[in-house]
């Protein structure tokens, strides 16, 4: 594995490596993404080979220009409706962090959509991302530059820790700004569908189409939307996960209790959150004085300390990641408010609560 810059040589480096079918870790709004040539089935079988990512897990095709939309979508196949709603859509919301599924025409590889007549596209609000598809293929593929499973990448140090020598090229475009990834919503459905909330929150989309359907698991339910062939990346159940197991609880709810427990992380929403549950406590800062018994200060961390949901999605990944360096024996981790980003953030929250490792 070989770690580049943003430098112009260092981008046609990484342009010629994807043509020639090898991997390369890109930065996006969204998280970093793994980069392989969307047309070409060897390099697909490597991402997922890297990635140990099982093949009914369909990978989300990036492109740099709306032109090419029509190249690997076949919009003959779509409602009227649904295709007008497509092209508003990109028109508004594009670039940005949101994945449209349709009905895919036959130069995307079957790979790539785990064997379904559909593609899920984004149009990515990234510079070095943008001139990186332009560059090469004008389609990579690129799903989380991470382990299947594990906690997504927000940085490209994270990439090099986990991936290391299972990929060829890791582009360093710094830290991303969104942190979560793309919402994914389903235009082939009878009625417009989120599949995946992420970085897009409802409320935009519905200002450009109108309403739209969710899919019905949420963040307090025990099962998701688990199937042999899922139409959508992100929707095992299973997934996003720190090595520790994590615990999820209401907003303002972590149990006191459990600080006892040694190697326990807190993971709050806000200071406010944070600084109302160390109000039970008396003591020094370096402890806790609980039942009359004297206890270390558990590690925590904090999404953000205004409340900011944009922040605290930016945040999430990378604190996991941090949480995961400390080698903490469990994180007990509070929901977010829901709405917007919050949606995205505890969706994310869930899926890694149900990872126990």
């Amino acid at each position: 594995m070989r770690m580049l810059s943003v430098s112009e040589t260092d981008l046609q480096t990484a342009a010629s490596a994807l043509v020639a079918g090898k991997l390369v870790a890109l930065p996006t709004e969204t998280v970093y993404g793994l980069g392989a040539n969307a047309y070409d089935p060897v390099a697909l079988a490597r991402v997922f080979e890297a990635k140990c990512r099982p093949t009914f897990d369909p990978l989300i095709v990036h492109i740099a220009d709306l032109a090419t939309l029509d190249k690997i979508a076949d919009f003959s196949l779509l409602a009227s409706a649904a295709a007008s709603f497509a092209h508003a859509l990109a028109a508004r919301l594009w670039p940005g962090p949101l994945t449209l599924i349709l009905p895919k025409k036959a130069i995307i590889p079957d790979l790539a959509t785990s064997g379904l007549p559909t593609v899920a596209v984004r149009f990515p609000a990234h510079p070095v991302a943008l001139w990186l598809i332009a560059l090469s293929t004008g389609a990579v593929a690129a799903p989380s530059a991470n382990p299947f499973g594990y906690i997504s990448p927000t940085d490209a140090q994270h990439v090099a820790d986990t991936l290391g020598d299972r990929i060829d090229f890791i582009v360093d475009g710094g830290p991303c700004e969104v942190g979560v990834e793309s919402t994914v919503l389903d235009l082939t459905s009878p009625v417009p569908t989120i599949l995946r909330p992420g970085g897009m929150p409802r409320e935009c989309i519905e200002a450009v189409i109108g309403p739209v359907s969710v899919l019905t698991s949420k963040p307090d339910s025990e099962s998701g939307p688990v199937s042999a062939a899922a139409v959508s990346p992100g929707l095992l159940t299973s997934h996003y996960a720190p090595r520790a197991p994590l615990e999820l609880f209401p907003y303002g709810s972590l149990p006191r209790e459990r600080v006892a427990e040694p190697g326990i992380a807190l993971l709050f929403f806000d200071g406010q959150s944070r600084d109302r549950f160390f109000r039970g406590f008396e003591g020094p800062p370096e402890s806790l004085v609980s039942a009359g018994r004297q206890l270390e200060q558990p590690i925590s961390k904090v999404l953000s300390e205004e409340g900011n949901p944009v922040e605290a999605a930016a945040r999430l990944f990378k604190i996991l990641h941090e949480l995961d360096g400390l080698k903490v024996t469990g994180i007990l981790a509070e929901r977010v408010p829901a709405g917007g980003l919050g949606d995205a953030i505890n969706d994310r929250l869930f899926k890694a609560r149900s990872a126990a490792r």
